[in-house]
């Protein structure tokens, strides 16, 4: 059973930065493709960053462009990197996971099979 325990949300300035971290219960990390998702309050849950096994895809929503960084580690841990937060990027945070042989569409929610519970990021103006 995989499970993925993300870590790291807090309330924070517009303005600051906070950095996510998604811990996955896995055997062999290198085969997961990874991303992070998040839903506002009255949102639909949106593609925010993936990351493919390797690391050498890293697709990222046009609002957090030049914002978010992801990385990854080749033991078990995801990271996202938020910059120059402001309250539109207040969100519950989802990490999801896929392990598919082939790549995973990154941006797209139902081709993930494991999510974790989310970490709320709260950003006052």
């Amino acid at each position: 059973q995989v499970q993925l325990v993300e870590s790291g949300g807090g309330l924070v300035q517009a303005g600051d930065s906070l950095t996510l971290s998604c811990t996955a219960s896995v055997r062999t990390f290198t085969i997961y493709d990874m991303a992070w998702f998040r839903q506002g309050p009255g949102k639909e849950r949106e593609f925010v960053a993936g990351i493919s096994k390797n690391g050498g895809i890293t697709p990222f929503a046009d609002p957090v462009k030049g914002r978010f960084g992801i990385s990854r580690d080749y033991k078990n841990t995801v990271y996202l990197e938020m910059h120059n937060l402001n309250a539109e990027d207040t969100a519950t945070y989802y990490c999801a996971a896929d392990d598919r042989p082939v790549p995973t569409p990154l941006r797209v929610a139902s081709e993930y099979a494991y999510w974790g519970q989310g970490t709320q990021v709260t950003v006052s103006s």
